[in-house]
C-alpha cells in the first residue's frame, strides 16, 4: 500500500490529507488559535468537586471547565500531586528527573474523587479529549509523553511491549533492553514500531523524551494556575511519528519553510525517509492538484455514494450516527438475493471504515446493512468489518450482526468530528431560496443600461439564454429600442451557466463593470 500526505497550509492553519492507494483516508485540520490538543500538559486550577459524579472539573482556561472522572487521576495520583508542588516551589532540579523523588502509594481503584482532591488547589494535569461541542476537555493526571518509539510514563517502573509485536523473543529482547535504558521511576511503553530496532536508535527516542520531561520541569517552576507547562508537537509531526512506515513514499506542502521543518524531523526520526518531502510550488491548489477537493465533496455530503451504484446514507444524532447502506440499481444484479446482499454489504463495509476515519465519527455507531439470512455471511461480513478496521488508530469495537442486521460500533472519539458542508451557494438566489420579481427584470436591467451608456463607448451584456432571447424577440425588438434611444449598440452573450436572474455588464475591454 503506498500512503501519501498532502498538507495545505494557509495563514490560519493546515489541513491535512493522507492518501492510501490515491484514496483519501484520514483529513485533519489544525488551527493555529487552537490552544487545547491532545497531549498538552497544564497546571490547572480545581474548581469543583463533585462526589455524586466522582469527577472534579479543573480551570485549564477553556470557556467550559475540563471534566477529571476518578478514573482518570491515575494510580500515582498522590505522587503527582506532590511532584508538582515541589517543581512549583523549586525544590526538583529538572536535571535530577525523578532520581530523588520518593513515590507515594497508589489510590485504590474503588475510592471517590473527593478523598483524594479535597481542600487541593492546583492540578498537573494533561489533555484526554479536545473540547467537543458544548463540552469542555477531558483530562486525566496519567501523564506520559510519545515518542516514535517509546511512551514516557512517570511515577513508576513497569515496561510494557506492544501486544502487536507478534514474536514472543523479540518482545522479550525490547523489554529486557529498555529496562537497562530507562530512568529511575520512570516506565516505558514499547511502541509497535519499535520492532527491530537497536539500542542506540530506542535510546536516542528516549533522550529525546527525557529532554521534553526537564523541559517541562522548568516551565512549571514557579507557575500559577493555569499554566500550559509542555505543548504536545502539531499534527502534521504527530502523525508522522506515529504512522511514518516504509508504505510512506510522499509527503507535499505548499510551504517551502514548513517543507523543510518537516524534512528537519524525519532526518531525526527516519533519517532513510528525509528524501520523500517536497514543496508544491504550482499555481493550482495544492487539494485540487492531487484530486483532494473532489475526493472531500463525494464523502461528506449525507449521501455517499459506492461504485457500481450502491450507496450510504449517513445521519447523525446527538447520541449516535446511523448509516444504512442501500443497493440502488444494484439491485438488478445478476445471482440470488443473498449473494447480491453479500457483494453490496462487503463493498459498503469498506467504505464505511473509510468514512469512520475520514469523518472521525466517534461514540456509537449503528449500520444497517442489506438483509441476510445465512448466518456464515453474517460472519464473514462482521470479519471484513473487522479486518479493515484494522488500520484504524482509534479505540473501537465490533459487536456482530443482529438478527434485524445491524451492526453497532463504538469508536473513540478525542477531537471534534471533521464537518465539511459539500453543497454550495445559488449564485440566483444567494442562498435565500427567494429571488426579485422576474416581471422587474428588464427594468432592472435597463436601469443598468442608463446609467452606464455615457461612461462607457462599447457595452456587452451576459445573461442567461432566457433573457437574451427575450431581448432579441419581436420586431423591432428591445436591443432595437435601446439603440435608437441610446445611439449605441449591446452585444448580448449568452451564457448557460448564468442563474436565469443573473446579468453582468462588461465594457470595451472585456473588464466586468461593477454594480453597486
Amino acid at each position: 500500500m503506498n500512503k501519501e500526505l498532502i498538507i495545505h497550509s494557509t495563514p490560519t492553519g493546515i489541513d491535512i490529507a493522507l492518501l492510501e492507494d490515491k484514496h483519501l483516508t484520514e483529513l485533519h485540520q489544525e488551527r493555529f488559535n487552537n490552544q487545547f490538543t491532545v497531549g498538552d500538559i497544564y497546571l490547572g486550577k480545581i474548581k469543583k468537586v463533585m462526589p455524586g459524579l466522582n469527577a472534579a472539573f479543573v480551570d485549564v482556561g477553556h470557556e467550559k471547565d475540563a471534566f477529571l472522572h476518578y478514573t482518570d487521576l491515575s494510580p500515582e495520583i498522590r505522587s503527582v500531586m506532590k511532584f508538582t508542588g515541589q517543581t512549583v516551589a523549586g525544590n526538583l532540579a529538572a536535571e535530577q528527573m525523578l532520581a530523588n523523588f520518593e513515590i507515594q502509594p497508589e489510590i485504590i481503584k474503588t475510592g471517590n474523587v473527593k478523598d483524594v482532591l479535597q481542600n487541593k488547589n492546583q492540578l498537573l494535569v494533561q489533555i484526554l479529549k479536545e473540547p467537543i461541542s458544548t463540552k469542555g476537555p477531558r483530562l486525566t493526571c496519567e501523564l506520559s509523553l510519545a515518542g516514535r518509539f517509546l511512551v514516557l510514563t512517570p511515577f513508576n517502573d513497569a515496561v510494557g511491549v506492544s501486544k502487536k509485536i507478534d514474536s514472543a523473543e523479540e518482545r522479550k529482547r525490547l523489554k529486557v533492553l529498555v529496562e537497562s535504558l530507562k530512568p529511575k521511576n520512570f516506565g516505558v511503553i514499547v511502541r509497535t514500531v519499535a520492532a527491530g530496532k537497536n539500542a542506540a536508535v530506542l535510546h536516542e527516542d528516549l533522550l529525546t523524551l527525557q529532554a521534553k520531561w526537564q523541559e517541562m520541569m522548568r516551565n512549571l517552576k514557579g507557575a500559577v494556575p493555569v499554566t500550559k507547562v509542555l505543548s504536545e508537537m502539531n499534527k502534521t509531526t504527530g502523525i508522522l511519528r506515529d504512522l511514518l512506515s516504509p508504505q510512506f513514499n510522499k509527503i507535499v506542502t505548499n510551504d517551502v519553510k514548513f517543507a523543510k521543518e518537516i524534512e528537519e524531523y524525519i532526518a531525526r526520526i527516519a533519517p532513510e525517509k528525509r528524501d520523500i518531502v517536497s514543496s508544491y510550488t504550482g499555481k493550482v491548489p495544492i487539494f485540487d492538484q492531487f484530486g483532494i477537493t473532489k475526493q472531500i465533496k463525494a464523502s461528506f455530503g449525507k449521501t455517499v455514494n459506492i461504485p457500481n451504484g450502491s450507496y450510504l446514507i449517513i445521519e447523525k444524532t446527538e447520541a449516535l450516527h446511523v448509516i444504512d447502506v442501500n443497493s440502488g440499481h444494484r439491485a438488478t444484479m445478476d445471482g440470488s438475493q443473498e449473494s447480491n446482499a453479500l457483494k453490496v454489504n462487503m463493498e459498503a463495509a469498506e467504505e464505511i471504515c473509510r468514512q469512520l476515519r475520514l469523518r472521525d465519527l466517534g461514540g456509537i455507531i449503528v449500520i444497517d446493512f442489506i438483509d441476510m439470512k445465512s448466518n456464515d455471511n453474517k460472519r464473514i461480513l462482521q470479519q471484513k468489518v473487522k479486518d479493515v478496521m484494522d488500520n484504524d488508530r482509534a479505540t473501537h469495537t465490533i459487536l456482530p450482526l443482529s438478527k434485524f442486521n445491524l451492526m453497532q460500533i463504538t469508536r473513540e472519539r478525542v477531537r471534534p468530528e471533521i464537518n465539511i458542508s459539500t453543497t454550495e451557494k445559488c449564485p440566483t438566489c444567494g442562498g435565500t431560496g427567494e429571488i426579485n420579481a422576474s416581471l422587474l427584470l428588464i427594468d432592472e436591467i435597463e436601469e443598468d443600461l442608463k446609467h452606464l451608456i455615457n461612461t462607457h463607448r462599447k457595452l456587452k451584456l451576459y445573461c442567461h439564454p432566457i433573457i437574451g432571447a427575450y431581448l432579441r424577440r419581436g420586431f423591432p425588438s428591445l436591443r432595437m429600442k435601446w439603440l435608437m434611444e441610446y445611439k449605441k449598440y449591446v452585444r448580448i452573450h449568452e451564457n448557460e451557466d448564468f442563474g436565469i436572474t443573473e446579468y453582468k455588464f462588461f465594457d470595451e475591454n472585456d473588464e466586468e463593470i461593477k454594480l453597486d
